[in-house]
């Protein structure tokens, strides 16, 4: 039995004493003593955090982060389930593949880390690739995508819908129309016309969400929009519920807070696809994820090694790290501003990605006899980012030197302890 001593709940009401046993939540209130006490004082119960979109990079680039790392940086930033896309090398288009990737987040043991398969073979757009032995596979598939890559054929696409309502699976578009981003470089705007770098359309995604919510409409799929990034998607994801589509969408924490004015340094840690855009599209995507227009933050966690992102830009490849920054950025976004509270921070990064992913053992409420899955959360204190003291094999962190709110203090795995972080040097209350 473990007793978590004093935590509060959705960060509401006084403080109580949670117990633990045999992976469950098996009383709460006011208890008494226990051997293996967890002092939660001043901290904030919340479920553990579903991530949708994570780059673990294996295999292939083990040299930028690995199963075991990506999950420690997982843990320490509050997540118990992460998917894994499916951009590896050798890809993520058979089952070989998604087992291997499933059966080493098992044997590391600190999240639960679900494959996500490609929808063609190679990532190449025009086979699909083999959905339904994925699906049956020892891994259990329950998401596709081709992230990193737009299925852009729309038959293609069509088909890929079909198959997946089929099985029951969703399918996770990466929305760029490719002929309107040939050597693009930046977000179309101000900013890259100041820089000299080559513009990169806000239709180019907008245009691929209204066409796949058309189709998911049309066959009766799910549709799920990574990484959305201009106020013009958040309309269309508007127009689209409105209507009944069966589709739901994700923000990325540094889409939430960063903008195309960054860019102003060249430096390369902010060169990410989608781009930042502007401070515009930026605040309609916090008001798009309070309304439940988009209905949940995940991270694009994606390391890269030195030598491609300490180059010159155009050169560089696109990503930033995300999941051991992504719930201070929530908080400094979202919660800070009072467009969500702590209620609000458990439904967009646990309570929806568990539900719009189908688990059905994360994202669950606070109560006697759910699964132990959680992230005790010590809302007062503050840190310092530094790429190099992050527990990705990566430190490509766009917030290098910057103070952000929030610190996960320790995070349970059906009850099991798989990251705790005491007060550290340079934090402050």
């Amino acid at each position: 039995m473990t007793l978590i001593r004093g935590a509060v709940p959705y960060g509401e009401g006084d403080p109580v004493d949670l117990l633990v046993e045999d992976g469950q939540i098996v009383e709460i209130g006011s208890l008494g003593e226990h051997d293996d006490v967890i002092d939660a004082s001043g901290l904030i119960a919340l479920p553990g955090f579903v991530d949708l979109h994570t780059h673990l990079r294996e295999p292939g680039r083990e040299d930028t982060e690995t199963v075991e790392t990506g999950s420690r940086a997982a843990a320490l930033g509050g997540y118990t389930a992460v998917f894994a896309m499916a951009n590896t090398d050798p890809v993520a288009d058979n089952p070989v593949v998604v087992e291997h990737v499933w059966r080493r987040g098992r044997e590391v043991g600190l999240v639960d880390v679900h494959p996500i398969g490609a929808v063609t073979l190679g990532l190449k757009g025009e086979r699909l690739a083999e959905l339904g032995a994925m699906a049956r596979s020892a891994a259990n598939v329950r998401i596709f995508s081709d992230d990193g890559m737009c299925v852009a054929d729309p038959l293609i696409m069509r088909r890929a819908l079909e198959y997946a309502k089929g099985l029951d699976v969703l399918l996770a578009q990466h929305a760029e129309e490719p002929r309107l981003t040939v050597g693009a470089q930046a977000h179309e705007g101000a900013a890259a016309a100041r820089l000299g770098l080559a513009g990169w359309p806000a239709a180019a995604e907008e245009a691929i969400v209204a066409r796949d919510c058309l189709l998911a409409g049309q066959v009766g799929g799910r549709l799920h929009v990574c990484h959305v990034s201009t106020s013009g998607t958040a309309d269309v994801l508007r127009w689209a519920k409105a209507r009944g589509t069966q589709v739901s969408a994700e923000v990325t924490p540094h889409h939430l807070l960063l903008d195309d004015d960054r860019l102003a340094t060249y430096d390369p840690v902010n060169k990410v696809n989608p781009p930042l855009r502007t401070a515009a599209d930026t605040k309609a995507l916090r008001e798009a994820l309070a309304e439940g227009v988009i209905d949940c933050v995940a991270t694009d966690h994606a390391p890269h090694a030195p030598q491609d992102k300490d180059c010159e830009w155009s050169a560089a490849r696109p990503g930033m790290l995300g999941l051991q920054t992504a719930l201070s950025v929530v908080i400094q976004t979202m919660v800070r501003p009072g467009l969500l509270d702590w209620r609000g921070v458990a439904r967009v990064m646990s309570e929806r990605p568990a539900e719009i992913a189908g688990l059905p053992d994360q994202g669950r409420p606070i109560a006697v006899g759910e699964p132990a899955n959680l992230a005790l959360v010590d809302p007062g204190a503050k840190w310092t980012v530094r790429g190099a003291e992050l527990a990705s094999l990566a430190a490509n962190t766009p917030y290098e030197g910057m103070e952000l709110p929030g610190v996960v203090r320790t995070t349970l795995l059906r009850g099991k302890v798989t990251a705790q972080r005491n007060a550290a040097q340079g934090e402050t209350a």
